[in-house]
């Protein structure tokens, strides 16, 4: 349904920085038992599926060494990725080292002139470090002998920068397509969105089309409207912005911050307008604060990715290259929904890695002939 909002609304939203979007009219109505079926597969714990040949890893990563560098090293989701990738590579027998750093381009390019000179076998960008702003230090650490790779930044849809030898990319329209799914679940098929997003993280555009494209399909019932908040401003835009909304909108039934650390400024927007039994929040990520604001009733869903799996996911695809092996140009990281009915698994406190149970772990051991 496309949103027609008053003028005085469209003042208060341009005092937050908003941008409105809106679902066009569709004959179409939301498949709710579909929608339901989704979430239901989402809530099972995952199995492993092996992403390739078994291989030994410990015989030809003998001697080898990669470089990790997360967007940033503050950002605690990448931080663990690349601590648990660390850890991992001690199993089979190699080096990575962490280049840590504080989101900064210029720290980026420092890390691959790093790894250039200190003749690492490769580098792998993690989490948003975009090679594009790269290009030259990227040119001259394949000079040296540095493979370039990235990891969980691009969605399978779109195109990766060329520079990149190897994109380990993640179905993220396909985690916004399943943030649907539980809303019109949840609502019988009446959805009135608040999306936050944050337009200079990559995948953010197609993570953002695969959930309005979904609640385009949904019919008159759906309808939506768009905050861009980039991280750095997340703690003075947020909070207002979604306050605002939730005043010129009372209709409003769910805030979706795609990016689930910005959930911690979305909470009390929603307790200081009063909408705390009416508005609820869907995300994405799996972060521990956000599993524990789910126990606490402040969250009502999160789409988890297990850091361990991500972390020896990496590590395969990046071997199975150094390697000479076949290699696939996606990340394997199954999506698992958490909410109030399981998320005592993730630990209380939650922790990155519980609650996404075992089978990837034995898995990759067997993958990589380390039993």
């Amino acid at each position: 349904m496309k949103i027609v909002p008053r003028v005085s609304v469209v003042a208060l939203m341009a005092l937050a920085g908003w941008v409105l979007g809106g679902a066009s009219v569709s004959l179409a109505n939301p498949d709710i038992d579909a929608a339901r079926a989704n979430v239901e597969r989402h809530r099972q714990l995952p199995t492993f599926e092996a992403p390739g040949e078994p291989f030994n890893a410990k015989q030809c990563m003998a001697g080898k060494k990669i470089m990790a560098m997360p967007v940033s090293s503050a950002n605690p989701f990448n931080k663990n990725i690349v601590q648990s990738m660390v850890e991992v590579a001690k199993t089979v027998g190699f080096e990575v080292v962490e280049w840590e750093n504080q989101g900064r381009p210029t720290q980026w390019a420092q890390g691959i002139e790093h790894a250039a000179n200190n003749k690492f076998d490769a580098a792998v960008l993690i989490g948003g470090v975009n090679p594009a702003v790269l290009g030259p230090q990227i040119a001259e650490a394949k000079k040296a002998g540095v493979g370039v790779y990235t990891a969980h930044m691009y969605d399978t849809l779109q195109t990766p920068d060329p520079s990149s030898e190897l994109s380990l990319n993640v179905r993220y329209h396909l985690a916004g397509e399943l943030l649907v799914d539980w809303m019109v679940s949840q609502t019988d098929g009446k959805v009135n969105a608040l999306i936050i997003g944050s337009d200079e993280v990559v995948p953010t555009s197609a993570f953002v089309k695969g959930i309005t494209d979904k609640l385009d399909q949904c019919g008159e019932g759906c309808k939506y409207s768009y905050v861009n908040a980039p991280i750095p401003e997340w703690a003075t835009k947020v909070q207002p912005s979604v306050q605002s909304a939730l005043i010129a909108d009372p209709t409003i039934n769910y805030v979706v911050p795609i990016y689930d650390s910005a959930a911690q400024f979305v909470i009390p927007a929603i307790r200081i307008t009063g909408k705390s039994e009416q508005v609820k929040i869907a995300t994405f990520n799996g972060t521990p604060f956000v599993l524990d604001a789910i126990r606490a009733g402040n969250v009502e869903m999160d789409i988890g990715e297990s850091i361990g799996w991500i972390a020896r996911s990496i590590l395969d695809s990046s071997m199975r290259k150094l390697c000479g092996l076949e290699t696939k140009d996606e990340l394997y990281v199954p999506f698992y929904v958490f909410d109030k009915s399981n998320v005592e698994s993730a630990g209380d406190p939650a922790a990155f890695d519980q609650g996404y149970g075992d089978s990837y772990l034995t898995g990759y051991q067997k993958l990589w002939g380390l039993e």
